[in-house]
């Protein structure tokens, strides 16, 4: 097999988890697919970049959170913003909770958290990365990925005990597609 075509079937493999990592960043699934689009145009682009293919997937997330970071830029040159809770997808209908308010509650809590914070709480917890591995994809030390991290969890349980705190809304608009 030549090297593109194990890069296609690498990208391929890792889409679910970027669309995952995407929804979790914009919570908006319209907003994370336009998201993993302008990811994997811009990896086709540079795959001759990525020089060791087992490490595709810190690379492509790299990749959609720098796009992430330029969308919140232009957000706020724009001054434009919006609560994520009116317009989240509902977590909830995609897996039926035992409980549907906590996860309405989750979601609504998790809104609330920086965008460092639930960006670290996403790689630790559902990406499963470890502290070393978080760091080098976010290049910082990883004194800092431990403080941020218990620092995300800290303010995501106070959140849920309802000693609430103001939501950090999230940038949301999209450019337009052709």
């Amino acid at each position: 097999m030549t090297r593109p075509q194990q890069f296609a079937n690498a990208l391929v493999m890792q889409l679910p988890a970027l669309r995952r990592y995407a929804l979790a960043l914009v919570g908006n699934a319209a907003l994370a697919d336009d998201l993993v689009q302008d990811c994997v145009e811009r990896a086709l682009r540079q795959s001759a970049q990525l020089r060791e293919l087992p490490r595709i997937s810190g690379w492509l997330r790299r990749i959609l959170k720098n796009l992430y970071t330029d969308e919140i830029r232009r957000g706020n040159s724009r001054g434009e913003e919006q609560d994520i809770t009116e317009l989240a997808d509902h977590v909830e209908l995609s897996a039926p909770p035992t409980d549907v308010g906590a996860a309405r509650d989750f979601v609504k809590a998790v809104s609330r958290l920086t965008p460092e914070h639930r960006e670290i709480l996403l790689l630790s917890s559902v990406e499963e990365l470890n502290y070393r591995e978080i760091a080098e994809e976010l290049d910082i030390p990883v004194g800092t990925v431990m403080s941020r991290l218990a620092r995300a969890r800290e303010r995501l349980r106070s959140v849920m005990q309802g000693e609430g705190a103001e939501i950090i809304p999230l940038p949301l608009g999209s450019k337009d597609r052709k």
